[in-house]
């Protein structure tokens, strides 16, 4: 029998409560005003120290709200331009989302990796992170095990890359137009990919969502191919209606008379909106995710983010 709790122990937990949500609330409107890596390592900081509350509506707010960004990010950018950057990347696109997924598979049968385990991952990395594996998780029957591990290794190798990317790029002394192709191809999840682009520059950040989301459409090719491989029928593909918004934006800027002030503003918000984004989503991080990975699916997920990583930055050089 459970051994009730003193007047004393409910008070400190209420304190620590209150604590916590008031650190909480004090990180979340200052990373309105920092840069998406700095709001993800307070997210991160503050979930593995004190603990962040509000766990669920921190993931379905993140989820809408990075949505919503990315169509508000399509309101400053011209579809002429942005077109042009997504053929550049598209049979670079093509390549590495079939590579991955072959080298994926193969090397977890090596590492023996649970195999469903191993097609998240590779469908993750290959594609866009989280939504890949949402959308392909139920079509292969992956149970909440399964889907957890895959989510939590593609986050912790997201939250490195969006940290050690625009340093590497600026070592190399990357252009924009080559920063937000590598950064497109070999980061995994849209966040993270819009958050690197937007620390390297304007520029890159275009080309980077541009490309990515080009990226994000090989959801659908997939979400089929993994029917035919499980023989699951009747399963429902998460649709991605934030990317047809993301393009009527883009549309609307090109060629309706929006002023430019209102575009402009619209930019601005929702580049705030990406930084409150990337700190949500560090509030998701703790070490029982990260304890869950374990070693073999975590070193399935390195060695394919570093094989893509070095391969598409070879290209791009």
């Amino acid at each position: 029998m459970e051994k009730e709790k003193t007047f004393e122990e409910i008070k400190r937990e209420r304190m620590m409560l209150t604590l916590r949500r008031m650190c909480y609330w004090l990180c979340a409107i200052g990373s309105l005003w920092v840069s998406p890596a700095v709001a993800l390592f307070m997210g991160i900081a503050l979930a593995l120290t004190i603990g962040a509350p509000y766990a669920k509506s921190n993931k379905k707010v993140s989820k809408y709200l990075l949505q919503a960004a990315v169509v508000g990010l399509g309101f400053g950018m011209n579809l002429h331009s942005s077109l042009a950057a997504g053929r550049e990347g598209m049979m670079f696109t093509i390549v590495s989302v079939v590579g991955v997924m072959i080298v994926g598979v193969v090397l977890g049968r090596v590492l023996r990796v649970n195999p469903k385990n191993a097609y998240l991952i590779s469908s993750g990395t290959a594609i866009c992170g989280g939504s890949a594996i949402a959308a392909v998780a139920p079509i292969i029957d992956a149970d909440d095990n399964d889907t957890s591990l895959a989510l939590a290794t593609i986050f912790i190798l997201n939250a490195v890359a969006l940290f050690i990317f625009p340093p590497i790029g600026e070592a190399l002394g990357l252009t924009q137009q080559q920063f937000g192709t590598w950064a497109a191809i070999a980061i995994h999840d849209t966040s993270s990919v819009v958050g690197a682009g937007a620390a390297y520059g304007e520029e890159a950040l275009r080309v980077a969502t541009t490309i990515k989301l080009t990226r994000a459409l090989w959801i659908f090719p997939l979400a089929f191919v993994s029917v035919l491989i499980f023989r699951s029928r009747g399963k429902r593909v998460a649709v991605p209606w934030f990317i047809l918004f993301f393009v009527v934006a883009m549309i609307a800027n090109t060629y309706l008379p929006i002023p430019e002030g209102l575009t402009s503003g619209i930019v601005v918000v929702a580049k705030k909106a990406l930084s409150v984004t990337l700190f949500l989503i560090g509030c998701g991080l703790s070490l029982g995710a990260i304890r869950k990975v374990g070693a073999r699916p975590l070193i399935l997920g390195v060695v394919l983010w570093a094989t893509i990583s070095v391969v598409s930055l070879l290209v791009v050089l």
